[in-house]
């Protein structure tokens, strides 16, 4: 290597590791699009890190010979891979083509492997390349040599960038983004939801598409007998069809992250029976290949109701809804609900899932809920119009309580009329309900709505309860009158 001033070999060192960040980022991208290995550090800044690596190493080795392999190789690739596997063993599991979590965690550490030694080699290589001394010069810098080499770098840096970005566009089309956050409201609203139209909520900027035959489930933890299912063995299993509502824990009051589908799937209590919960055991804990995880208590897992369910409305469970498998727990907010199932965990009092250690909680029971869906907020009608009837309709949910009734007030709550309940549903399910009103005279009406459970106990504000929980409160929609 020829001579070079710290800030030439610094300038190199930052293009070198600029590339060979780029270089390492198109790996991760295609193990991601073409193996569905969850590199996790693809989302952080890469490309940067790699730039102020390739800095530091260009300053260090600027006068000196070239390193051993072994010490590059030990910096820029073991280190990385052990400081990775500490620090993100947790998420090492994930695999969106559905592998089992032990297997996965070395497939993404193999994954990672090999993307740091990628890195490693374009660093070092780069580096040597745009910093050789040219044939037949003195061993001086020379800036003319160097600045070609760079520019070559550069342009292999801009090919590389073209292959992450086409990798980029085609993950940014199976994204997430086109059904994250769909909601189901307004007047078309059926008893059953349809698949396509049924809410969806994910932490995920592209959701697991599972291999059913990489896909198995496991029943681990505080058990006498740890089991593993591959799917064949599950669906040869009795199953039972269950009309049941979901929920999300953020749905707001005038919202429509609620669904109601009939599910198909076998009770969770068959397979931990066969497992045997073993004393101290209080929870299970949930985790989809996607590294989801969330927890109920066992008493509820036992609950013959609770399913892992394989069909939604009659058809194979559609991938965005957790194909293979999906949990199906009534009377709890959709996040526990978990989906592409793969591991249910016995677990002791102190198991936390994905939200609870973010803060949400400490309530996961769904209240009593009710939504007016028709007419919309805001609405003005001609008072001719409103004497011959204004349809309002709208749904009530009482988790897994029922619906024994619904009301309605027209004074922001002074007095309550009952509504019609037109489908009743089961304890397990929303209730639609419409009302026919015909208002006397013009003017602004703030209609409201309120249930009551199966339980007996009527809707209410808890004023205590944390939003984290939850909200609750009642529905209200302001219509104008008018001559």
């Amino acid at each position: 290597m020829h001579e070079l001033s710290r800030s030439k070999a610094a300038f190199c060192g930052l293009l070198a590791g600029l590339v060979a960040g780029i270089a390492m980022t198109l790996v991760m991208l295609l193990l991601a699009w073409k193996l569905r290995i969850a590199t996790p550090l693809v989302i952080l800044g890469d490309r940067f890190v790699g730039a102020i690596g390739g800095l530091i190493y260009g300053v260090l080795i600027r006068n000196r010979d070239r390193s051993p392999v072994w010490s590059t190789l030990l910096v820029f690739a073991v280190l990385p891979l052990l400081v990775s596997a500490i620090l993100l063993w947790p998420v090492l599991g994930t695999h969106y083509a559905g592998m089992p979590i032990d297997a996965a965690r070395a497939v993404t550490l193999l994954g990672l492997g090999l993307s740091f030694l990628v890195f490693e080699r374009t660093l070092v290589l780069g580096f040597d390349f745009v910093t050789a001394a040219p044939r037949g010069r003195p061993s001086t810098e020379f800036s003319p040599q160097v600045g070609r080499r760079a520019f070559l770098m550069g342009i292999f840096g801009l090919l590389l960038a073209g292959g992450v970005t086409a990798i980029a566009r085609k993950l940014f089309r199976i994204a997430t983004f086109s059904y994250d956050g769909t909601q189901y409201k307004g007047p078309g609203v059926q008893p059953i939801t349809p698949n396509e139209q049924f809410y969806c909520v994910t932490k995920n900027v592209v959701d697991p598409r599972v291999n059913e035959g990489l896909w198995h489930l496991e029943v681990s933890g505080l058990v006498q007998s740890p089991r593993t299912y591959r799917l064949q063995d599950l669906k040869a299993m009795s199953m039972v069809d269950q009309e049941t509502t979901l929920m999300c824990i953020s749905n707001g009051l005038d919202a429509g992250l609620m669904s109601n589908a009939v599910w198909r799937g076998i009770p969770m209590a068959d397979l931990l029976q066969s497992a045997g919960p073993l004393n101290g055991a209080a929870k299970v804990k949930l985790h989809g290949v996607d590294n989801y995880a969330d927890t109920f208590p066992l008493e509820k897992a036992m609950d013959p109701t609770t399913l892992i369910a394989f069909k939604m409305n009659g058809q194979t469970l559609p991938h965005r809804h957790g194909f293979p498998a999906r949990v199906i727990v009534p009377g709890y907010f959709g996040e526990k609900h978990v989906k592409w199932l793969t591991r249910i965990e016995v677990a002791g009092a102190d198991a936390k899932g994905f939200y609870e250690t973010q803060g949400w909680g400490p309530d996961f029971i769904v209240p009593t809920r009710s939504r007016i869906d028709v007419p919309d907020n805001e609405s003005w009608i001609k008072l001719a119009d409103a004497k011959r009837g204004v349809p309002i309709k709208g749904v009530a949910f009482g988790g897994d309580r029922g619906i024994s009734r619904v009301e309605m007030s027209f004074d922001d709550g002074e007095s309550w009329d009952d509504a019609t309940i037109h489908y009743p549903g089961t304890k397990l399910t929303w209730s639609l309900w419409s009302h026919d009103w015909q208002p006397d005279e013009s003017g602004d009406y703030t209609l409201v709505v309120r249930a009551t459970d199966g339980e007996g106990e009527v809707q209410e504000f808890e004023e205590d309860r944390e939003f984290t929980s939850g909200i609750t409160g009642f529905h209200k929609v302001l219509l104008h009158i008018f001559e």
